[in-house]
């Protein structure tokens, strides 16, 4: 697969769940950069098998990002709010004029992965976590893998509606709309003993703040305001989120015991970015530590990935000690739709 190629798919993604501005910046880009200077020779000839875990089309949709909310391509934003009356040639030729002009900036960009902290997929792991506490009845112990700024580390502080029900605090700073399919979570409010994080590169809700932005499309305003208002929150509560490995880093939490608590480990959209051999090191120590647990003091790892079979990602709760894995349906990417095939827990 080329850099055209990739950008392409990308398009089409972004198309898909809901982002034509998006969509159409990556066509044009594919169809009409060319070789010869640094951000397109940067692009161009990046390992082609490194250019869709690195995600290189959305590192250079957000660089792009970034300059309009920094303030330093008000032309490119005038044209991103009209975008839907403007001719292909100027916005490509907007677009052309800041990777000449603002190189340098965009290569320091493209040297980071994408980090969306997309906080809508909370509305998965509060189902989760109403359907293990209405299973074990035990308090929660949070471990995330990719937490970055922390906005799904804090989603006991958002609301869900799902099928007719609501979940979470009645002051809560947000609440998510899921598009909902199957039966409703049980209602058994959750309970939080202790939670943290990981992430090779941590980003601060403060200092980080436009370039965390950068990342939800330019043409998604709702997703940008509820992501603003979710990092100010972020902001305040200052969950703990260690920059490292995150299987260096999970091997060390699951050798931590965790008297009369349920341990859930969590991650979304993360584990493809891991590389194989650290995928099977993370599988290997979970099921290694959940052998040696206690009936009462379980283990629950869920999962939110992109599993190739679509739409969205693939929703798995594995428990231990047992290992049993149960299917919980799939979610949009975005977390704008669930379908939610979790069984009933035991009475």
């Amino acid at each position: 697969m080329t850099f055209r190629d990739h950008a392409r798919a990308q398009a089409a993604a972004c198309a898909a769940l809901g982002s034509p501005l998006t969509a159409r910046v990556l066509g044009l880009i594919a169809d009409r950069l060319t070789p010869g200077r640094a951000v397109a020779d940067r692009v161009l000839y990046w390992p082609e098998d490194r250019l869709k875990p690195d995600a290189v089309a959305l590192r250079l949709a957000g660089a792009l990002h970034h300059l309009v909310l920094c303030g330093q391509a008000p032309i490119l934003k005038r044209l991103y709010d009209a975008h839907t009356t403007v001719p292909d040639i100027q916005l490509w030729r907007a677009i052309e004029a800041l990777l000449r002009l603002h190189e340098n900036a965009i290569l320091a960009t493209l040297a980071h992965a994408p980090q969306t902290n997309e906080l809508r997929r909370s509305a998965v792991i509060i189902a989760a976590a109403h359907w293990l506490t209405a299973t074990f009845n035990r308090p929660l112990v949070l471990s995330e893998l990719g937490s970055s700024a922390g906005l799904n580390l804090i989603w006991d502080q958002y609301a869900l509606q799902a099928g007719g029900h609501d979940y979470g605090p009645d002051d809560a700073a947000l609440t998510l709309t899921p598009d909902w399919h199957g039966a409703p979570p049980p209602l058994a409010p959750p309970v939080i003993r202790a939670r943290a994080g990981v992430d090779l590169n941590p980003l601060d809700p403060e200092t980080d703040r436009l370039r965390l932005l950068s990342y939800i499309w330019a043409d998604q305003h709702d997703r940008l305001n509820r992501t603003a208002h979710a990092l100010d929150l972020a902001a305040t509560l200052r969950p703990e989120i260690t920059r490292g490995c995150a299987i260096d880093w999970l091997e060390k939490r699951l050798s931590r015991p965790l008297p009369q608590a349920l341990h859930l480990v969590y991650h979304t959209i993360v584990w493809q970015y891991l590389d194989p051999a650290l995928q099977e090191r993370g599988q290997m120590a979970l099921a290694r530590a959940g052998a040696k647990l206690r009936h009462d003091e379980p283990l629950a790892h869920l999962s939110m990935e992109d599993d190739g079979n679509g739409p969205g990602a693939k929703l798995t709760l594995t428990l231990w000690p047992a290992g049993d894995c149960i299917d919980l349906g799939r979610a949009d990417f975005h977390g704008a739709w669930v379908d939610w095939r979790a069984p009933m827990p035991p009475a």
